[in-house]
């Protein structure tokens, strides 16, 4: 592999009941629609201005009723929880966090839902942070609408930067394979899947898997020519020389051991 860029290594995601979920309201509606989905979320803190603390006097879950400006509460949230959802307006919310970003890998989940609870929105850390997948979650809580933007999931095909991390997979490969890679798939591009370890139950979307992703049981079956990319689930070693040859076509992905067939 090339040694001008690092190797990126996913970590398996989160059970649910270890994801740190933060509520935060600051309007009268936004604290009803919050209180709402913080009954069906005990797990979940809330943190809301100090005049709407008392619509939480029902619900179990830890309430921070701050006095002062949200703002002064964004470090500590993204300090402490890995998703945050805002009732709070979409373009405020970007105002309140900018300052806050760092990367992907780092940042939490920020999801904005509208005051109506009509409209759930995933506005960073979508894939990686997981905001996509806790906007559908709490869309259909609320009996809402998620809004998504990612291509691979309105595109209902492989996200290739988490693919299998439910199953405990690791992603293995240079950035720019990751950014080049997705590309093609979301592009239609033909994609040659090669699972030689792992679970096989790793397509969880109720769709069929999208006609350009082709599966070959070896990588020896695979005639490199004829695909703009391979992703590759295997526990073999792998030569610089092979990245080499694959040049950005290249993601692979490490299940744990014991989950080999």
């Amino acid at each position: 592999m090339s040694t001008d860029t690092r190797v990126v290594l996913s970590a398996p995601a989160a059970p649910l009941e270890d994801i740190r979920l933060c509520l935060v309201a600051i309007t009268r509606h936004g604290a009803q629609q919050a209180a709402k989905l913080a009954q069906y979320l005990p797990q979940a803190h809330v943190c809301t201005s100090a005049k709407f603390g008392a619509q939480f006097a029902d619900v179990p879950n830890q309430v921070r009723a701050y006095d002062g400006a949200l703002r002064d509460e964004i470090a500590p949230l993204f300090k402490n929880y890995d998703q945050i959802v805002f009732f709070v307006s979409l373009g405020a919310v970007v105002r309140l966090i900018a300052p806050h970003l760092r990367s992907k890998d780092e940042d939490p989940g920020v999801i904005v839902v509208d005051d109506a609870g009509q409209y759930v929105i995933p506005v960073l850390s979508g894939h990686i942070g997981g905001a996509n997948e806790w906007s559908e979650r709490v869309a259909g809580l609320l009996n809402a609408t998620a809004i998504l933007t990612t291509a691979s999931d309105v595109g209902k095909t492989i996200p290739v930067d988490i693919l299998g991390r439910q199953l405990g997979w690791q992603v293995e490969a240079p950035k720019i394979n990751i950014t080049r890679v997705s590309a093609h798939v979301v592009n239609g591009e033909p994609i040659a899947f090669v699972q030689e370890a792992g679970s096989p139950h790793w397509w969880t979307r109720p769709t069929p898997l999208p006609a350009n992703i082709h599966c070959f049981e070896r990588f020896a079956d695979v005639d490199l020519d004829r695909y703009a990319a391979l992703l590759w689930v295997t526990h073999a070693d792998i030569s610089a020389e092979r990245w080499a040859q694959l040049h950005e076509r290249l993601v692979v992905y490490r299940p744990p051991l014991e989950a080999a067939p």
